[in-house]
Order: structure tokens, then sequence, then C-alpha cells
């Protein structure tokens, strides 16, 4: 993983490891879909992106590759964010031999549950995570499709914390610049494929 500064702003590092024209190429098998689900959001679709074989495979292996040596990031199990943290975490803890964790909104698994509220710029929100299944000291790779705001996100590195494991980074597909999220992430290593405009 990159060197963190002390700057909120610089801590949200972008994935070096495919070349310029490859990211582009995979930033166009985005979808932008202006007005979804409500103005003035412009939602990213990564429908396209995940079901062209060789992007989603260059994605998964850009994540693989900031995982392993020389990087040095011990990952014992990868925790994905609802929904499409799922399809992303779920391809990357294959790829890296570990096991998956759902991170759930609330209400979706049996009890007992551990359980984070949050804010969010419209409303309330919380996520759960199914209690004991991650160990205490476990070193957790939180995976999801979209930084944006970064509440959800903080929401999802504090479940993780609050069952006795360490975030050891977030990664991201894309990283919407200008809304701040890197700096709701503030002491997390934080990586991203992509940077696109909100």
């Amino acid at each position: 993983m990159a060197n963190q500064t002390g700057n909120p702003a610089a801590q949200v590092v972008t994935i070096e490891t495919l070349a310029p024209e490859r990211i582009a190429e995979l930033r166009d098998l985005i979808r932008d879909v202006p007005g979804f689900p409500h103005d003035p959001i412009v939602f990213k679709d990564i429908t396209p992106l995940i079901a062209d074989a060789e992007g989603f495979r260059d994605v998964i292996a850009a994540f693989a590759k900031r995982c392993g040596e020389p990087n040095g990031l011990k990952v014992d199990v990868v925790a994905g964010m609802e929904a499409r943290g799922f399809i992303l975490g779920a391809a990357l803890a294959v790829e890296l031999g570990v096991g998956f964790i759902p991170l759930r909104k609330a209400g979706k698994l049996p009890p007992p549950v551990d359980r984070v509220a949050y804010d969010l710029e419209y409303g309330h929100a919380a996520m759960e995570l199914s209690k004991g299944t991650i160990k205490p000291g476990a070193s957790v790779l939180i995976v999801d499709d979209v930084l944006a705001t970064g509440g959800t996100a903080r929401a999802a590195a504090e479940l993780v914390e609050s069952a006795g494991a360490k975030v050891a980074a977030l990664l991201f597909l894309l990283e919407l610049v200008g809304l701040g999220g890197g700096e709701k992430l503030t002491g997390y290593p934080v990586e991203t494929i992509l940077k696109v405009a909100a």
C-alpha cells in the first residue's frame, strides 16, 4: 500500500497496476445514469464493466496486486458493502484465498448482529454484520464500488472495528472526486482504480 500522509485529501491513492489506456477503457465501460435515483445524482452503473469478462478480471487483478508482496498488506478476510461491494469483494476474496463477509443493510440478517448507525446526506441508515463472523484481531479488507461522501464507508470501518478486528485498507473501484470521501476516512489506507467527476 502507498504510504499515507496526514493530509486527508492525499489519503485516497489511485491503484497504479493498470496502464493509463486500460484505465480509460475500464472507465468507458461504466455507464452514467443522470437523475437516478433522483436529481442531481448521476448514478455510476458498473454492470457493463462486470459483464465484460476481461474488464472484471482486470479490476480484481488490480485489487489483488495491492494486497500481495511487496506491498505487505496482510488480509485475513474480505468484507464487502451492500450491494455491489458483494460482487467485487467476493471475487477478490476467491483471488486472495480468504473468506468473504457481507456487510448488510439493517434488517437483512438474522440476530445476533453487530450494528453501526450513521447519517446520510438524505437521512439515516444502519449497517450490520453477523456477530462472530469476524474473529477478534483479524485483518479485514473492505471493498465497495464507489467512494462518494464516505459516510457509508466510515460506518463499515467502524462496524469491523466494533467486532474487535482491524481494517487493513478500503478498496474502491471508483472515487467521485470533489465529494470529500477521503476526509471521512482519515486514518485508514484507501485506494481506488478510477477517479471520476461526481
